[in-house]
């Protein structure tokens, strides 16, 4: 979760939006937390229907010119594909779309989910002891994801053939399963029990990405680490190799401009076992 935006006007505008997109959709705000996203592009809060139901309002905003696309439609294209995934998706109820000057808006109202994330950061900092079940169920789900199929790209190849080599020091892997994959799956989009939050990003990557992932972000937690490639033994097998290169390959550029740096030493040592595993070197 983010603060709310330096800049007054946006935050101002949002706010306003948020409050007119409530109202298109007959729903009630409640008392509670604001929950900002990255530069104020996001607002969320608690709600409730007309019926009562308790749900969230999600509203995101981008230059007209850009409202469109993967991101802008993936919450709905999940909708449409996934349904709510027996209980582990948040089902979205309602979308309201507004253009004001040259800014569209569009309010997604969802089922709320009142257990709170795993952890208020991407990156695990604590350790976590989740039961058999949870793991079963996070498998299973990913499991129907993969299964899909999508039109969806989430992970292109131009990007593997352009960071593998600069970021992990090997050759761009061949593929040999392309998969649906959620494409963001980290502590901050986990709850127990378990429900998988946040699908702007859904679509086809490398066979093992969406455990890659999860792994990638539990670094610094050996033993929650260890659970991850227990759960899906993906990882560490030849299937897997692309997308753990993939993984490694984006996280450690976002270490490059500043992000995550306390991934940095863990990141690396994956990309020497990466290396050590890599057929061509």
């Amino acid at each position: 979760m983010y603060s709310p935006p330096p800049d007054l006007d946006t935050e101002q505008r949002m706010r306003a939006h948020h409050a007119s997109a409530a109202q298109a959709l007959d729903v009630r705000m409640e008392p509670g937390s604001e929950f900002w996203g990255w530069a104020g592009r996001t607002l969320g809060a608690p709600a409730r229907t007309a019926t009562g139901a308790p749900a969230w309002l999600r509203l995101v905003s981008a230059p007209e010119d850009k409202a469109s696309g993967k991101l802008w439609d993936g919450a709905l294209d999940a909708q449409h594909v996934f349904g709510d995934l027996d209980g582990h998706r948040p089902a979205l109820l309602a979308v309201h779309d507004a253009i004001d000057d040259t800014t569209a808006y569009r309010a997604e109202l969802s089922v709320r989910v009142d257990d709170p994330v795993l952890s208020d950061d991407p990156v695990l900092q604590r350790g976590l002891q989740l039961p058999d079940s949870w793991w079963n169920d996070l498998a299973g789900t990913l499991e129907k994801v993969s299964a899909t199929g999508t039109g969806r790209v989430a992970v292109r190849q131009q990007y593997m053939e352009r960071a593998i080599p600069e970021f992990v020091g090997i050759p761009a892997l061949a593929v040999s399963c392309w998969t649906t994959a959620h494409a963001d799956v980290h502590w901050a989009n986990l709850t127990a029990p378990l429900r998988l939050l946040d699908w702007e990003g859904w679509g086809q990557a490398p066979e093992g990405f969406d455990a890659a992932t999860l792994y990638a972000y539990s670094l610094l937690q050996p033993d929650t680490a260890a659970r991850v490639r227990a759960a899906f033994p993906v990882l560490g097998s030849p299937a897997g190799l692309a997308a753990e290169a993939t993984v490694c390959s984006q996280l450690l550029q976002t270490v490059s401009r500043g992000d995550n740096p306390t991934l940095a030493a863990p990141l690396r040592d994956w990309s020497v076992e990466l290396r050590r595993r890599c057929p061509s070197t």
